[in-house]
């Protein structure tokens, strides 16, 4: 089983509720949710000291994505970190809109839809080996992702034929092929862009974009972990033959449509399973692989959780409040519900949907769960604050987020990206960074020894 490295790319959705009449547009706001976070770049392309980079998306929506990470938990403390960052910009945004006369919220929500249809995404970036076949990794992958959702949806009320129904997963209905080099117009389960900011004779990204948003720490957790592990297990040749679905664009629709889980879908040769079935075709594969591995801690825990997750979708899904974000969601709409006799078309309950996304600790309806101990945490607050700041301590991203801060604390001009580093202007210099498994460069730490650490390190 290789080392990899992990990233995960996450868009908000960013919305404006105005004291008055005085509606600014979202490219605005926008701009005054980033300025002090990155000075003098917006809206740039921009990296932050964690190592991790900011940017406007299409559609006008701010986009994290983490450093890379060569440890699950580093990833998901990592993503979380991106909450924080965005939600700290708030305070200082809504000043800005006073200094000019105007009043108002400001939300910024981790979802992936907003109220005309739109989709916004959740993208998944794995390293991968060139020297397997893209096209069979990507065929065995396909009917995982697809049945995936059971366990990392994140839930959704959607109106069909004029009736409200609940779905597992967000995304689901936005996907519409196998592969595609796009992400916007003909949105795939496997994307096939091919940039693995890395040494491309050894490496390639395996790029995931049908995934839904996660505020559960545990569900974040377990999504990635059993990618990556059904990846490894595939790249070495632990293959499941006759696993490949007849549709699995009208798979992953149907499955998100039934949250009884009991919804079959076609495969090719014939046989109509479960998404839970084929889930545990993989868990009982992963099981034989792992076995032939040298141990790895996180990926055992990983296969442990699986499988009682899995045994627990079948006997009760509701046995997963706390630790599933759609078991969590639909359990929280149901008991409202049932307090005020209302059903899931009551305008009340499309507003919960939204509010449980919401970012902002004090109002998001994740977080009041969160103080109520009603959510799992796998990550401790001390842990996500630092991540704000300070980079994963085993990849390139401490190179660059060391980089950063030196460029800062002496006033310099810079240019970033994954694979370089750059000192424009008076002595301009360019580092080349294309090993992401390396945290440590000579070069950088020349410049570093230039400044206080003090000034590096508040």
């Amino acid at each position: 089983m290789m080392k990899r490295i992990f990233g995960l790319e996450c868009e908000y959705g960013l919305t404006f509720s105005p004291n008055g009449r005085v509606y600014l547009p979202i490219e605005k706001i926008l701009g005054y949710i980033f300025e002090g976070l990155i000075p003098n770049s917006w809206p740039s392309n921009a990296f932050l000291t964690n190592g991790a980079r900011f940017y406007q998306d299409t559609g006008c929506h701010p986009e994290y994505s983490t450093p890379e990470c060569d440890d699950i938990f580093d990833l998901v403390v990592h993503e979380k970190a991106g909450e924080r960052i965005l939600e700290s910009c708030l305070p200082a945004a809504e000043d800005r809109l006073r200094e000019e006369g105007l009043s108002g919220d400001i939300f910024i929500f981790k979802n992936n839809t907003d109220s005309l249809g739109n989709t916004y995404g959740s993208h998944e970036n794995f390293l991968m080996r060139r020297d397997v076949d893209f096209w069979k990794v990507a065929e065995q992958l396909i009917p995982f992702f697809v049945t995936r959702q059971i366990f990392s949806g994140s839930g959704k009320v959607l109106k069909i034929s004029g009736k409200s129904q609940f779905f597992i997963s967000q995304r689901a209905q936005h996907i519409h092929e196998k592969t595609s080099s796009s992400t916007t117009s003909s949105r795939s389960i496997i994307n096939t862009r091919d940039e693995p900011h890395a040494d491309a004779e050894r490496f390639r990204r395996l790029h995931i974009i049908l995934g839904d948003s996660n505020m559960s720490e545990f569900s974040t957790y377990l999504k990635v972990g059993t990618a990556a592990l059904v990846l490894s297990m595939i790249e070495d040749g632990f293959f499941l033959p006759g696993i490949e679905l007849e549709d699995p664009v009208k798979a992953i629709r149907e499955i998100s449509r039934d949250p009884t889980l009991k919804k079959r879908v076609k495969l090719d040769d014939g046989r109509e399973m479960s998404g839970l079935e084929i889930q545990r075709m993989y868990l009982e594969r992963a099981q034989e692989y792992l076995p032939t591995q040298p141990f790895d801690k996180v990926m055992a825990d990983v296969l442990q959780e699986w499988e009682r997750v899995l045994n627990a979708l079948d006997d009760d899904p509701m046995q997963l409040v706390k630790e599933v974000d759609w078991v969590t969601k639909k359990w929280l709409m149901e008991s409202y519900s049932d307090r005020k006799h209302c059903g899931l078309e009551d305008p009340r309950i499309a507003m919960m949907d939204l509010q449980y996304h919401d970012i902002n600790r004090k109002r998001g309806l994740y977080y009041v769960l969160e103080s109520h101990g009603k959510v799992a945490k796998i990550m401790d607050e001390q842990a996500i604050e630092r991540a704000m700041t300070v980079p994963p301590q085993s990849t390139r991203a401490k190179v660059r987020g060391d980089f950063i801060r030196f460029a800062r604390a002496k006033n310099r001009s810079y240019t970033v990206d994954w694979t370089y580093l750059k000192l424009n202007g008076y002595w301009e210099e360019t580092i080349l960074c294309m090993d992401p498994f390396t945290a440590f460069n000579r070069r950088v730490d020349e410049l570093l020894a230039q400044v206080p650490t003090a000034r590096l390190y508040p």
